[in-house]
């Protein structure tokens, strides 16, 4: 099946289209929908009616955005009418959400004159935080978006013209650092006059580059004076005439510095390159076939050209997805009256900025596990890469209340707090835990410090300030690995064959001696990286320790258990997964080391998980799981939960509510906890799971995980006595970065 048939089955299937309106408020009771309609939405209506602002206190209107077109410039498909053009409308819907949590409604208007359009899109303002106009032909485009931002008093974007001109800016700022080029001296040359063209080099001019220095071409040439002064030109791109003698799209390369492509595919050849001038920038952006092929233009000549294009089978694609969304986000959280050109540089700037950034495994193995690192095939951030509203937005909200067309402040830490809880739970529970290792880091070591993840971790860990690591491990190596990443920082690095070894072999030997460790295997033994690391943090050379990216679970978990083992009033160590969802957080232990507990071992695992999920500020609610509910059957599998259960709480110790045993639906569903076991002592559902033994937990938590959508974080180690955590092998970056977090709390608890 071709993509085409592909694609009609996937806009076809039931429900057709690709969006739909769901409600984010209860509507399961007759009280709910007396609240969210007759008599009860009286009330707000008041409210708006005495203030309109108030639109933005009780409606949805702060976070929709109008995507409005007439279907006259599809990409791709050209004039195709507003009814044609709808299903891209649906997607950029789609996009928004996806990226930036924005909802859309899809405006096709058929409306042909350039003010009945923008008559009918101002009247629509009160339904709107934003407008994105979308795939209206040029010359009539400009004099749309001029009219409604005039008339409205909500951001109106025209992403066309903006929205590459933003992206491809940000690829300018980098690609010219590259070259060694400064802004200021650049000459560009621009194959196609139209809307984009036009936006992209007016924006070129606000970044730096001199307006004498932009060359523009149409399928006529280069726009001159002597054409402008003919009428040849439009209003718009008649700014870009310059005095010169007329010639074609070859002759305004000769020399020239950039190359930026908006018309046609093809129209570039590699002779045409090889007059550019030295380190050639080429933009070639035409879509689906750029004005000139990725390899035909790299191999056009020896010296190192800089090549963006439009598609995504190469490096350095232009996708205005990197824009629209993360800049309409940072607009609507300051309730912007526009967005200017102050919004748009700090856009271009942050994605610039972002492209020098260590990129995130999962980012990576989206494409392919090419490699990302900032040079001539990586000058923008990936579409996929979460990060991009986390820099993009704020850089925009900041900038709009500075230029003074923000109605709304924002403070910088909360509002990317409240960002990364737009995209899961998972991400707002552990802001706390960086937030509070930030405050106090602690000395942390990572004994497999040969790990490209492991250096490529301490690096985000000291940039972000989490903790002070220090890698254990081959100095030369290690060294290697940072000046092969671009790093500028070396975290500190520990050799074993540079160190006396004698004093941690004492004390392993002291500590392991009646364990049937000799002086000698004491010796040998600390020469691991996993030995030495916990005999660091057990004398208090180090606050706490991270390991498992290269061993199995187990294996990496024997050297901390023997060496630091279990804290004095503990008995045992569990793994413990923090579950995110939606709007819930439920802690599963113990998943990686109690193969089958007994009723002692359960009530401590419990204890343990309790005191961790406060770590996170949740305020713990336990159950003890079993197949049966409060006594319903007895033997020997359910009577341990129900005995762990009333150990705790007959244990004056235990301040948090706990019950058992019970079946996972009671635990986590109010009605039945409220309904049929109202005699519970949980009175709201639990966010502390026990599992009766690792086989229930690891699979139910994988369950969940998979087909439940619920976000993983950990395994957490609890109960040692010096905080320690072993990651599993195959996890990323951001594991490793976010279990940190936590074992720099575990330390400042210590």
């Amino acid at each position: 099946m071709g993509l085409d048939e592909d694609s009609l089955d996937y806009h076809s299937a039931d429900p057709p289209g690709k969006i739909e309106i769901s409600t984010t408020k209860p509507t399961s009771t007759q009280h709910d929908l007396s609240l969210a309609y007759s008599p009860g939405v009286a009330a707000p209506c008041r409210e708006i009616d005495g203030d309109p602002e108030e639109s933005f206190t009780y409606t949805a209107r702060g976070n929709l955005v109008a995507v409005v077109s007439d279907g006259s410039a599809v990409l791709g498909l050209g004039d195709i009418g507003p009814e044609a053009s709808k299903p891209v409308m649906e997607g950029k819907g789609v996009l928004f959400k996806r990226f930036a949590d924005i909802d859309v409604f899809d405006v096709e208007l058929d409306a042909s004159d350039p003010d009945e359009f923008a008559d009918h899109v101002a009247a629509m303002e009160p339904t709107f935080g934003g407008v994105n106009l979308e795939d209206i032909a040029a010359p009539e485009c400009f004099e749309i978006e001029r009219q409604l931002r005039e008339a409205m008093d909500v951001p109106v974007f025209h992403d066309d013209q903006h929205g590459t001109a933003i992206i491809s800016g940000a690829g300018l700022l980098n690609a010219a650092e590259i070259a060694g080029k400064d802004l200021s001296e650049l000459d560009v040359t621009f194959a196609g006059a139209g809307a984009a063209a036009t936006a992209t080099a007016e924006f070129y001019v606000s970044l730096g580059v001199p307006e004498e220095n932009i060359t523009m071409c149409d399928i006529d040439g280069i726009l001159t004076t002597e054409r402008a002064e003919a009428g040849d030109l439009n209003p718009y791109n008649r700014r870009f005439a310059q005095d010169v003698p007329a010639g074609d799209l070859a002759d305004a390369m000769d020399g020239a510095d950039v190359f930026v492509g908006l018309s046609v595919g093809g129209v570039v050849d590699q002779e045409m390159v090889r007059s550019m001038a030295d380190d050639p920038i080429i933009f070639a952006m035409a879509n689906p076939d750029p004005e000139i092929g990725y390899e035909e233009a790299k191999s056009a000549r020896d010296d190192t050209v800089i090549m963006a294009t439009g598609r995504s089978d190469y490096p350095n694609q232009v996708n205005n997805v990197l824009g629209f969304p993360f800049i309409f986000r940072g607009a609507l959280d300051v309730r912007a009256t526009e967005i200017n050109e102050e919004m748009k540089r700090a856009a271009a700037r942050a994605l610039a900025d972002l492209a020098h950034q260590d990129v995130p495994d999962a980012v990576v193995k989206a494409y392919g596990d090419q490699p990302l690192q900032f040079g001539p095939e990586y000058i923008l951030p990936k579409p996929l890469d979460p990060r991009v509203l986390f820099e993009v937005a704020p850089a925009v909200a900041e900038a709009a209340v500075e230029s003074g067309v923000a109605r709304e402040d924002v403070d910088a830490d909360s509002y990317v707090e409240a960002l990364e809880a737009r995209l899961g739970k998972s991400r707002e529970m552990m802001r706390i835990a960086l937030n509070k290792a930030r405050s106090d880091p602690k000395r942390l070591v990572l004994p497999e410090g040969g790990s490209e993840k492991m250096i490529r971790a301490a690096h985000q860990i000291a940039d972000q300030g989490i903790a002070e690591p220090v890698l254990v491990g081959d100095r030369d190596r290690i060294r290697a690995a940072v000046d092969g990443l671009g790093f500028d920082v070396v975290p500190e690095v520990l050799d074993p064959e540079e160190m006396d070894l004698e004093p941690y072999a004492d004390r392993l030997h002291e500590l392991r001696k009646r364990k049937g460790v000799t002086r000698q295997e004491a010796a040998d033994l600390v020469r691991s990286g996993d030995y030495l690391a916990s005999v660091m943090v057990e004398m208090d050379e180090a606050d706490a320790m991270l390991t498992g990216v290269t061993h199995h679970y187990p294996e990496a978990l024997r050297p901390p258990l023997q060496v630091i083992g279990t804290a004095d009033d503990t008995d045992y160590a569990a793994g413990v997964y923090m579950l995110t969802f939606r709007n819930r957080v439920v802690f599963c232990a113990d998943a990686t080391v109690n193969q089958d507990p007994d009723a002692d071992v359960l009530a401590e695992v419990t204890r343990l998980t309790g005191n961790l999920a406060r770590r996170f500020n949740v305020e713990p609610r336990a159950a003890l799981l079993s197949y049966s509910d409060f006594g319903s059957v007895q033997n020997v599998g359910t009577s341990k939960p129900r005995a762990a259960a009333d150990r705790l709480r007959a244990d004056p110790d235990i301040d948090f509510p706990v019950d058992g045993e019970m079946q996972a639906d009671t635990a986590v569903v109010e009605e039945m906890l409220q309904g049929t076991y109202e005699f519970s002592d949980l009175d709201d559902p639990a966010n502390v799971l026990v599992f009766p033994n690792l086989e229930a937990s690891n699979i139910a938590y994988k369950l969940l995980q998979r087909l439940g959508g619920a976000e993983a974080i950990g395994p957490m180690l609890v109960g040692m006595d010096k905080p320690v955590h072993v990651i599993q092998r195959g996890d990323e970056v951001k594991d490793i970065v976010n279990l940190a977090g936590v074992a720099v709390v575990d330390a400042q608890q210590e």
